[in-house]
């Protein structure tokens, strides 16, 4: 889903532009809630041709370690790709562009030469963490150098990384996730820009290295056109969030949500649970405890403690399954949230000013909480550590939950993100003038 709804936005975006948008989506998907929105978009959004690519089954046998199976669907659709240009070749409208995933770039690249027709990268995370990817050829070239012992790594031009923020497998050449980092990242020189999902303000500065003084001599131009605008689906039926929302007051809600493919354990969450009871704060938590939403089939009794259900009955409300997250953080009584920093849920927080407690658990998140953070939208708390490694006292808890729901500065900075982030979609702004300057470079006349 974080690959998924950037997509959809930018579908709607183009099309409002007056542009023929055709949509390639991959069948079977890993998660029902990606195919329950394939499905309901298509449904409400007409006017977005739609192809699928059937993805053939893999010949590679499955390592007997476990293997993240977002992961694993990457490399699939990156094996199946040779069918996208019969697929596109098929379609009866001439062809201006292609807009392609980071993690396809390599495999769509020689497609999109043989039908003449420019190719732009989509990045789905921060200005940070892409240029991370951009130098991930010259990390897998120089592993003695950028081991776990260093404490930091230097991209010439740009300000130095924690090594504690990198994730693990990018620094292990071995691991599927570093092998789809590194090919791809070798074929961005073949795209003319790269979409991203930001907007000039917040990541100013690193823009200007690499856009400005091209720190990186073979990277396109970054092209942030963000944040991506939410699109209109109508209601089906009144979410029951929806209600228990209104009867809260303002700004008096703790939004809690680590993402549509972050499992939680059972100690840690038993350890929110004590935060929570004690910090006294109305909470609305979005709970998973498995990695892919068709597995997640224990109830919240099963999960949650009968004491905290029993304390917090009258200020709490447990989420299960996929929930309006955008809409969830637009609603008045949200005065925070406690957030794994997967990036569109950074974007949709800048676009509603929501205050974020930044808690990483693995990819890119630590990267992006610190541009959060800088950025003055969020805190971060960086003992905390990645997703398992280290469980997250309730004291602990509790004390950030509080500094996040108590403090002006912080509120104030999130109202100046919301601020810019409005400024820059509107007509005339940044991320406007970026969108329409690639459309009218890619345009065809009919």
């Amino acid at each position: 889903m974080g690959h998924l709804m950037p997509y959809f936005r930018l579908a709607v975006m183009l099309a409002k532009r007056n542009c023929v948008v055709t949509l390639v989506t991959a069948q079977p998907t890993v998660s029902a809630a990606e195919s329950d929105h394939i499905s309901s978009f298509l449904h409400h959004n007409p006017e977005i041709n739609h192809l699928e690519l059937q993805l053939t089954p893999s010949s590679q046998q499955a390592d007997s370690a476990p293997v993240d199976p977002f992961f694993l669907q990457f490399d699939l659709i990156s094996q199946s790709i040779h069918l996208l240009g019969p697929l596109l070749s098929s379609s009866s409208l001439p062809l201006s562009a292609m807009f392609v995933d980071f993690v396809l770039l390599a495999k769509t690249a020689p497609i999109a030469k043989d039908l003449h027709i420019p190719m732009y990268a989509v990045s789905t995370t921060s200005v940070q963490f892409l240029s991370l990817m951009a130098y991930a050829p010259v990390l897998a070239s120089n592993l003695t150098e950028f081991n776990t012992a260093s404490t930091e790594i230097k991209i010439p031009g740009l300000p130095p990384m924690a090594m504690s923020s990198i994730p693990p497998a990018l620094l292990d050449p071995s691991h599927i996730f570093a092998s789809i980092i590194v090919a791809n990242a070798q074929a961005l020189p073949g795209a003319e820009g790269i979409l991203m999902n930001t907007f000039e303000w917040f990541h100013e500065s690193m823009l200007s290295a690499l856009n400005k003084d091209r720190v990186m001599a073979s990277l396109p131009p970054i092209l942030p056109i963000g944040p991506l605008e939410p699109y209109h689906i109508p209601r089906d039926g009144d979410h029951f969030y929806r209600s228990w929302l209104e009867n809260q007051p303002s700004e008096s809600v703790v939004y809690i949500s680590f993402g549509n493919r972050t499992a939680m354990s059972q100690d840690q969450v038993r350890e929110l649970e004590k935060g929570l009871e004690k910090v006294g704060w109305r909470f609305c938590w979005n709970l998973k405890t498995t990695k892919v939403d068709k597995d997640d089939h224990d109830d919240v009794e099963d999960i949650l403690s009968d004491i905290f259900l029993k304390r917090t009955k009258n200020k709490g409300l447990i989420i299960r399954g996929w929930a309006d997250q955008q809409e969830i953080l637009a609603h008045p009584a949200i005065g925070g949230f406690v957030s794994h920093c997967g990036w569109n849920s950074m974007m949709e927080a800048a676009w509603q000013g929501v205050p974020v407690l930044a808690w990483p658990q693995h990819g890119d998140q630590k990267v992006n909480a610190k541009a959060v953070e800088e950025a003055g939208l969020g805190l971060w708390e960086r003992d905390w550590d990645w997703g398992l490694d280290r469980i997250v006292k309730g004291e602990e808890i509790e004390r950030k939950i509080v500094e996040l729901m108590t403090d002006e500065k912080l509120r104030e900075g999130a109202r100046k993100v919301r601020e810019e982030s409005r400024k820059a979609v509107e007509s005339g702004g940044s991320s406007d003038r970026v969108l329409n300057n690639v459309i009218n470079s890619v345009v065809v006349p009919f």
